[in-house]
């Protein structure tokens, strides 16, 4: 099908999403993007009755990063979900961008250039997959702080990670972080070499909602069946997870956590 039959409904904003849609414009299909400017956990309800009038003209919803909770009655044949997240996830797997290059960027004759493969790693592998690729320190900084930016992090959030790291604690090979921001995002990057971090392996952030793990993919394929719980990355040797405060006290899930950590990794520091 030709993608000017195709309209694009936007998921939660990241960098990844804000390079998605300057792909589809390039691709001269700008008209064509729905945003609603939505957040993580975007929901395709959330553009519920955009994609109602787009199926009732004929033309196919692509819904990107959006989890499917529309109607049963809608015949999920004439649309086109894009995602690499939850089952969808793993090394080798698309990510998002490269879902949405294939469909529409290749056939226009557009090119993947490095700065797409380096946002589509970024999004997969976080900085690890970018130094996959050859990335120096400036350009694991650029894009990770073009994403924060994406995700609207501003100043605030940025000192309060900083300040949840100062006092962030060991338990054996896991960092626990506490913090008040609403968003690990730059936690993560705080602890990265490229912005003078120790690199630590794997890191458990506790806000005020969620709880956010990054790091061995063991501990993440357990803790995927958690209830309302997201997860993704370069699996399955690495990735990330988040899922409701409620759905774990502190104790239980750190205490999981250091029981799936390899037990090599297990001495105190």
């Amino acid at each position: 099908m030709e993608s000017t039959h195709h309209r694009f409904f936007l998921g939660g904003r990241d960098l990844e999403m804000v390079e998605i849609a300057a792909l589809l414009r390039e691709a001269g299909l700008g008209e064509r993007i729905v945003d609603a400017g939505l957040a993580w956990g975007a929901r395709a309800s959330d553009h519920a009755g955009a994609v109602e009038r787009a199926l009732a003209a004929g033309e196919t919803p692509v819904l990107i990063e959006l989890l499917d909770d529309l109607p049963v009655e809608i015949d999920r044949r004439r649309l086109v979900e894009i995602d690499h997240h939850g089952a969808r996830a793993g090394h080798g797997r698309p990510t998002s961008l490269e879902q949405i290059f294939d469909l529409v960027g290749r056939p226009a004759g557009l090119t993947w250039t490095r700065r797409r493969a380096l946002v589509a790693a970024n999004d997969r592998g976080h900085a690890g997959a970018m130094r996959a690729l050859g990335a120096n320190p400036e350009e694991i900084r650029a894009i990770r702080d073009a994403d924060r930016a994406a995700q609207g992090i501003g100043p605030e959030v940025e000192a309060e990670s900083r300040r949840a790291i100062d006092a962030a604690r060991r338990a054996g090979p896991l960092l626990v972080v506490e913090t008040s921001a609403p968003t690990s995002s730059a936690i993560f990057d705080r602890l990265l070499p490229e912005y003078g971090g120790p690199g630590t392996d794997d890191v458990l952030v506790e806000m005020p909602q969620i709880w956010a793990f990054s790091g061995d993919g063991r501990v993440i394929a357990d803790l995927s069946t958690t209830p309302e719980c997201w997860y993704g990355g370069d699996l399955p040797e690495r990735g990330f997870w988040g899922a409701p405060r409620a759905a774990w006290t502190r104790e239980e899930l750190v205490e999981r956590i250091l029981a799936l950590l390899p037990p090599i990794a297990r001495t105190d520091e």
